[in-house]
C-alpha cells in the first residue's frame, strides 16, 4: 500500500513549484516487494528570471534517503529539459507522466498528457529492446539469478509491444498480463511481492526465460515494423507554446 501522505509530504519539500509528481519504479510496474523503496518522479518549474539568467540552472533536482522508515528517491527535471526528453524515444518520461499513482498534479499536468500523445513515435520501440537487453544480460550474469530484473525484462518487452499496438503506455505488469496471459509472469510476481527485493530464481528456469525474452523480442520488434504510430512526434510546437505559458506564470 502506498503511503500518499508520506510522498506528499516530500513533494511539498521541494525547492521549487512542481507540475506534476507521480510514483515509478516497482510500485508503478506492479510488483513492489515487502522493502521496496518509493520512486517519486516530476517535473519542477524554475523561474523565469533563474531559467533565463546566466547563473548555473538546477535543471535535475533529486532527494535520497530515508521518510518514515522508507528509502525514498525524488528525481525532478525542469520543464525545459523534461519536454526536450519527451520530443527523443524516451520511455521513462512518457512512463513518469502517464503513471496513475499520483502525488501532485494540476491543469497543466492534464494538459501536458494530451499534448504528449503526439510524442509517441514507433521509435520507442527500441527504447524498450535497449533496456529489457540491459536488464537481460543483468539477469543471466548473477547466479543465483534474481527475479527482479527478470520481471523488468518482461515489463518492458510487454510495455513496447503495447505501446506498438495501441498508442498507450502502460507500464503496470499486472495490468498488461490481463491482455497477454504469460502463465509463469504470477508466480514471478508472488515471489518478488512475498520476498525480498533481491530475491532469487531457481538456475534451470534461466532456459526457459531465454527463449520466452527471445520470442517476446521478436514480438516487440514486428509490432514496430507494423505499428501506426507515427515516425517522429507532432507536439513540438504545442510543447513550446505550453512551456512559455507555465514559465511566464508567476
Amino acid at each position: 500500500m502506498i503511503d500518499y501522505e508520506l510522498l506528499r509530504a516530500e513533494a511539498a519539500r521541494h525547492p521549487y513549484k512542481l507540475l506534476f509528481a507521480t510514483v515509478s519504479g516497482a510500485h508503478l510496474y506492479g510488483f513492489p516487494s515487502p522493502d521496496s523503496d518509493y520512486d517519486l518522479r516530476g517535473v519542477h518549474i524554475l523561474p523565469a528570471a533563474e531559467a533565463v539568467g546566466l547563473l548555473p540552472k538546477e535543471e535535475t533536482v533529486q532527494t535520497e534517503g530515508l521518510r518514515g522508515g522508507i528509502e525514498m528517491d525524488f528525481v525532478t527535471h525542469d520543464i525545459l529539459k523534461f519536454f526536450t526528453m519527451l520530443l527523443k524515444r524516451n520511455g521513462y518520461v512518457m512512463e513518469q507522466l502517464y503513471s496513475p499513482l499520483i502525488v501532485e498534479t494540476n491543469a497543466w499536468h492534464e494538459e501536458l498528457k494530451e499534448i504528449a500523445r503526439g510524442c509517441l513515435t514507433r521509435r520507442h520501440s527500441h527504447h524498450y529492446l535497449g533496456f529489457a537487453e540491459t536488464q537481460w544480460s543483468l539477469f543471466v550474469k548473477e547466479n543465483p539469478p534474481r527475479v527482479k530484473p527478470l520481471l523488468y525484462v518482461y515489463r518492458v518487452l510487454l510495455t513496447g509491444i503495447h505501446l506498438m499496438r495501441t498508442g498507450t503506455v502502460e507500464a503496470n505488469l499486472v495490468a498488461l498480463n490481463a491482455e497477454y496471459r504469460l502463465p509463469y509472469i504470477e508466480d514471478l510476481i508472488h515471489l518478488k511481492v512475498t520476498g525480498a527485493e533481491q530475491g532469487t530464481i531457481a538456475t534451470p528456469e534461466a532456459d526457459f526465460h531465454m527463449r520466452e525474452y527471445r520470442r517476446l523480442v521478436s514480438e516487440l520488434e514486428a509490432a514496430a515494423a507494423a505499428s501506426k504510430l507515427p515516425e517522429a512526434p507532432s507536439s513540438q510546437a504545442a510543447l513550446n507554446d505550453l512551456l512559455v505559458r507555465v514559465r511566464l506564470t508567476p
